[in-house]
């Protein structure tokens, strides 16, 4: 059995192996904060993840290592030659029958209740292990003896299925036979020697360090071939715990792993700049500098005095210098206006953002709520960074709407949908002391709600420029009339008229609503002709985009209308 605790690594050919100098220095660091944070975008939290998956963020160049037991190719043909012995050995012609004669033993000792015999009699000649235990159901007595002789069967025929794949799997060209436990237990061994030769094939291919257990390799080569091989898996994990440390992550597997801020930055500053990569080649993208005017922040950057500049933001020793450098030494000193220097300003104008994220259930499909979540921590990596007067505010939107801060956004989840009805027509009233949110679906889209939570936040800021970016997927299908809440599906007209007059109010108080509509299978005429009519009202714009381009959109529609701002 493999140790859980233990971390894995892929093997390679090494050669001139110096412990001292692991991994080579010409070599980047690995990026292991990207793994831990895409697991995180799309489980929500990282209870599941294991230092294997962050291993395979280290590579290694296969001529820096050497002396660490057996090469690849050796153990591969130790693999290989085991896996040729057995085939060579066994036939699975005898274990084939004798597990057909068990179930076949089994169930002619069975006595189905009359009203089941036929459909008995129909599972067992399609050999469908579904209906078998259907049946268990029907019969009702758990206890009874067609019940326990059910459970039975269903093993009988489970051991079938597995003796007939190893038979359809591998040719075997050997004459001793199987019994039916000899046979599943082969099969177990042979799949086992199939997982570690495809990993050492990718390793020899790849040069990535991932996932081998050394245990299940010891149980085919010796323990001294091994050896070698554990003190090197020791070393990446040491290695792996290091980096991991440096970059914000802090824990480990078993007591789980712990988002630290320095890893949020990291993660932001990564995403960031794969997205202005990709705006470079597209020949669009940030702009280099803030606009340079008469700003309030000073530049380091200076420039001859022209008339007008403010002299508060003089460059005095660099004034006095050029004074001193046309007239020469001796007092006093007699500075003309060309001796003049003044720092450049920037000016940067405040933005007020709000970002609905929404978190219905259709946003489970295809892995858009992982694109929203993604876009959300770029966005406020690049304010954080770019534009630090800016205010950004995380709204979740599901049935209600909940504000977020940035560090809870990787955790939002789609909410699970609990209710099949073609044609759902609901309402409650939420002021009833015994009604609770909790006692109502959370996988409806309220996007009237949540406009209404995002312009509380915006009408407070002192700013002209407000606006709300909304990332959905389609219509709305709940809204509030007073106190009571109403979910409507397929969506209704009443809910798009609440949800304009929302938007509506958004508009007369300057805000603008920015959409980014999500393209997905079941997207229809109405989404757009709505998104369209909700912008227009707003002198907003519609976006179409697809899951994976999100983030790059948003992050180059907020630039560009700061750019706008400022102009």
């Amino acid at each position: 059995m493999s140790n859980p605790n233990r971390l894995g690594g892929i093997i390679h050919t090494y050669q001139k192996y110096d412990p001292v100098r692991f991994p080579s220095p010409s070599q980047p660091p690995p990026d292991l904060v990207s793994p831990a944070f895409e697991h995180l975008l799309e489980y929500g939290d990282l209870n599941d993840l294991t230092e294997e998956e962050l291993a395979r963020a280290v590579r290694l160049d296969i001529s820096e290592i050497a002396g660490l037991g057996p090469s690849i190719d050796a153990l591969r043909q130790m693999l290989e030659e085991r896996k040729r012995k057995i085939l060579e050995t066994y036939e699975t012609k005898a274990a084939q029958n004798a597990a057909k004669r068990a179930v076949d033993d089994r169930a002619a000792g069975m006595n189905p209740p009359q009203h089941l015999q036929k459909k008995f009699r129909q599972a067992l000649k399609e050999e469908q292990l579904r209906d078998l235990e259907e049946l268990y159901y029907e019969a009702g007595d758990e206890r009874g003896a067609f019940a326990r002789g059910l459970v039975q069967l269903v093993q009988n025929l489970g051991d079938k299925y597995q003796v007939d794949e190893l038979a359809g799997k591998y040719t075997f060209t050997g004459r001793k036979k199987m019994t039916v436990p000899e046979a599943l237990a082969i099969k177990e061994e042979l799949e086992e020697i199939d997982k570690l030769l495809k990993q050492l094939a990718e390793a020899k291919k790849t040069a990535q360090i991932g996932i081998i257990d050394l245990d299940e390799l010891s149980k085919f080569a010796s323990e001294a071939d091994v050896e070698g091989l554990r003190q090197f898996q020791q070393r990446v994990e040491d290695y792996v715990r290091e980096m991991a440390r440096q970059q914000g992550l802090e824990g480990d597997a078993r007591k789980g792993f712990q988002m630290t801020p320095k890893a949020f930055r990291v993660f932001q500053s990564k995403v960031l700049t794969q997205i202005f990569s990709d705006l470079r080649a597209s020949r669009t993208g940030r702009h280099p500098d803030a606009v340079t005017g008469d700003g309030a922040t000073e530049s380091a950057k200076t420039k001859q005095y022209e008339f007008g500049d403010s002299v508060a933001h003089m460059d005095i020793p660099a004034s006095f210098t050029n004074a001193l450098l046309r007239g020469g030494p001796g007092l006093p000193v007699r500075m003309k206006p060309e001796d003049i220097e003044v720092h450049e300003t920037r000016n940067y104008p405040k933005a007020a953002t709000c970002v609905l994220l929404d978190m219905s259930g259709s946003m489970r499909y295809d892995g858009l709520y992982v694109n929203v979540k993604r876009m959300g921590l770029a966005l406020d990596g690049l304010i954080r960074s770019e534009y630090p007067g800016d205010f950004l505010q995380f709204i979740e939107m599901y049935t209600f709407a909940k504000p977020r801060a940035v560090t809870e956004v990787a955790s939002l989840m789609p909410k699970p949908v609990t209710l099949f009805s073609p044609v759902v027509r609901l309402w409650k009233d939420m002021s009833k002391p015994d009604v609770s949110e909790f006692d109502i679906p959370w996988h409806f889209t309220n996007i009237q709600y949540a406009l209404q939570t995002a312009r509380r936040y915006l009408s407070v800021r002192d700013t002209p420029n407000r606006q709300i970016m909304l990332i959905t997927d389609g219509l709305p299908t709940a809204h509030f009339e007073g106190s009571t809440l109403y979910m409507l599906y397929p969506p209704d007209p009443r809910t798009e008229r609440a949800t304009m007059r929302e938007a509506m109010l958004c508009a007369r108080e300057g805000i603008t609503i920015n959409i980014f509509l999500l393209s997905t299978w079941n997207q229809s005429r109405e989404d757009i002709r709505f998104a369209y009519k909700m912008a227009e009202a707003t002198k907003g714009r519609v976006v179409f985009t697809t899951g994976r381009e999100l983030d790059r959109y948003v992050v180059w529609d907020y630039i560009k209308r700061r750019k706008t701002i400022v102009g």
